[in-house]
Parts: structure tokens; C-alpha cells; sequence
């Protein structure tokens, strides 16, 4: 990118945020403390084999509260002059990928209307680029809007 480009664009995309830890410790101490007083009735009762069932419930929402943080880590930063555009993706695990693109082949498609299978996707010379897919339909459409007026923008801005 050249140093003279003025930015257009410079966004970063991310998922909504997951709970606080504390709260998530909240929860997984409450659905624990239920679960370990069903097994104890159950035990009582001389159905010993639920006990583990409900360990393992337990431990799968652990698993489930912290496959969910570590998802909320990825991001997407995506900058435009007018005479690049660069999308930056970084998931939660793993290097960095970075996509370059000339601004002015760039086309935006995004499926109407939008709604949770919707994909925004950034076509140029016959490959496309999916971004935005943890966004909520709403937001992933309003992106795609200041995108393509920034994208107008910069194919139709007189060059230097």
C-alpha cells in the first residue's frame, strides 16, 4: 500500500462478545451444584450409573464456554485505499491470512435478503473471499452498504 493512498476504509470485524468469565463461572457453578444433587438423589434412589451423566454434562459445558471464548478471539480488519484493498483474518488458532485485491475489480455480493445463511463475499478475477460470517445478518449487510460506497468511492476518485 502506498503512503500517499488516503484510507477510505479501515475496519475490524468481530463476533459479539461472550459472557464475562465471572458470569460464566456463575453459571457453570450453579448448573454443577444441580446436577451434583440430582446425582445424589439418584444414588439415593440406587441409580448409581447416572452420577457420571451428569459429571459429563458439566464438563461439557465447560467445553462449550470455552470453545465460545476462544471463537470470539477471531477478527477481520479489512482497509481500503484507492489502489488496494487488503483484508486481514486472523482466527483464534493460527497465523494470519491476508488477502490483497485492486479496489477497482472488486465486487461486493452479498444474498438478499439478509438472514443467518446469508454470505458476503468479495469477488475479484473469477476468486472469492467469504467475510463477515460471524456477523449477524444485520450488521453483515450494513458492512457490506459502507463497503460498497467506499469501494464507489474509490473507483471513481480522480488519480493523482
Amino acid at each position: 500500500m502506498a503512503m500517499t493512498d488516503r484510507v477510505l476504509l479501515d475496519d475490524v470485524l468481530r463476533p459479539a462478545p461472550p459472557l464475562p468469565p465471572r458470569v460464566m463461572g456463575a453459571i457453570l457453578s450453579i448448573v454443577a451444584s444441580m446436577n451434583f444433587a440430582f446425582a445424589l438423589y439418584f444414588v439415593a434412589q440406587g441409580a448409581w450409573p447416572v452420577m457420571p451423566f451428569m459429571g459429563l454434562d458439566v464438563a461439557l459445558l465447560a467445553w462449550a464456554f470455552r470453545a465460545v471464548t476462544r471463537a470470539a478471539r477471531r477478527e477481520e480488519h479489512i482497509v481500503l485505499t484507492p489502489s488496494l484493498l487488503r483484508i486481514e483474518a486472523r482466527p483464534p488458532k493460527g497465523p494470519m491470512r491476508a488477502t490483497e485485491m485492486n479496489p477497482y475489480w472488486v465486487r461486493v455480493a452479498m444474498d438478499e435478503p439478509p438472514g443467518r445463511p446469508s454470505r458476503l463475499t468479495l469477488w475479484s478475477h473469477g476468486k472469492g473471499v467469504r467475510i463477515g460470517g460471524f456477523l449477524p445478518p444485520q450488521e453483515r449487510a450494513s458492512f457490506a452498504e459502507r463497503l460498497k460506497a467506499a469501494l464507489w468511492k474509490a473507483k471513481n476518485q480522480p488519480s493523482p
